[in-house]
């Protein structure tokens, strides 16, 4: 049975009085490439750290190809590429300097797909690091992540200092990858990237696991928007009953609708109106990744409600 390429079972770490992850599980597939989605502090970092046994969990396990982090770390990295968000090199190597060091330590690699890579992202690896700008620093970055062609490679904000012809290279290199059923695991704080490119996508928040979605699934529910415009000012409320329909807005002669589902029935309604135009479209996904942040802070606030009610009533209990 071929080994799962990465798993996170119930892991939770803290420090001190903080909890940075709190019970997160989901795993990763041969041939993912998968998006780690959260804002700065969410916790992505320190999972990614506890997954490469960089610290220790407080509880929970994580395995990658079937192997423990913990108790087999030096045969996991034999297979792994890793790009940390702050990646140390020596200001006085020259770039390719840095890399011959790091393929050293890994027991050598093929200098010609080296250089296949840093052609693909324009990189100059004659200059030392301390000329480099943070864009240069992150190609030498992905250079080194993958320059033993890692069977997983782990990449905490990768595409940082990129410019957009390099994300967009960088980019179909992750596609290729995948598709010789490697695995990539991928950590970012913007949703753009991660739609470009993952298969599935977890967001996290405070610690905790929000949901862990297919991006098929997430586009295929997005909400969508329709625009109408009227010969004559139309009230939103005539709109708000139909079923689906998340929200409604006039504005004058222009009634804005987001909705679910079919659009027939808000067509239907709308003819009972002289109708001059209409236009439609999906909202973004940064939409709703807002969307399930604020749901989970709704749900934050209603358990603190909860547990003060809670707290209140076994006091005049106890009274």
């Amino acid at each position: 049975m071929t080994p799962v390429p990465i798993e996170i079972d119930g892991l939770t770490k803290r420090f001190g009085d903080v909890v940075a992850v709190d019970d997160v599980s989901f795993d990763i597939g041969a041939g993912d490439i998968f998006g780690f989605l959260g804002p700065n502090g969410a916790g992505k970092s320190t999972t990614i750290r506890c997954l490469l046994d960089l610290i220790r969990p407080t509880s929970g396990a994580c395995r990658v190809l079937g192997l423990d982090s913990r108790k087999d770390a030096v045969e996991i990295r034999r297979s792994l590429g890793f790009l940390p968000s702050d990646l140390a090199m020596y200001p006085n190597l020259t770039g390719r300097q840095t890399l011959e060091f790091l393929a050293h330590l890994r027991g050598g690699v093929d200098w010609a797909w080296v250089d296949e890579l840093s052609a693909r992202l324009d990189a100059d690896l004659t200059r030392r690091v301390a000329e480099y700008s943070s864009g240069n620093r992150q190609k030498v970055g992905i250079i080194q992540a993958f320059m033993n062609r890692p069977k997983v490679a782990v990449l905490d904000e990768p595409i940082t200092g990129l410019d957009p012809l390099v994300q967009l290279e960088f980019h179909a290199m992750l596609r290729e990858h995948v598709s010789d059923g490697n695995t990539v695991f991928l950590s970012s704080h913007t949703l753009s990237e991660v739609e470009r490119v993952t298969d599935r996508v977890a967001f996290i928040r405070r610690g905790r696991l929000i949901a862990v979605e297919s991006m098929e699934h997430l586009r295929a529910k997005a909400v969508r928007r329709l625009r109408l415009e009227f010969a004559v000012p139309v009230p939103a409320e005539e709109f708000l009953g139909i079923a689906g329909v998340h929200e409604a807005t006039a504005d004058g002669a222009t009634v804005t609708l987001q909705y679910e589902g079919s659009m027939a029935p808000l067509l239907k309604a709308a003819t009972n109106r002289e109708v001059l135009s209409v236009e439609s479209g999906s909202i973004d996904l940064d939409e709703m990744f807002l969307e399930f942040y604020r749901d989970e802070a709704a749900d934050e606030v209603a358990d603190e409600v909860a547990d003060e009610r809670g707290v209140e009533a076994a006091r005049h209990g106890g009274a």
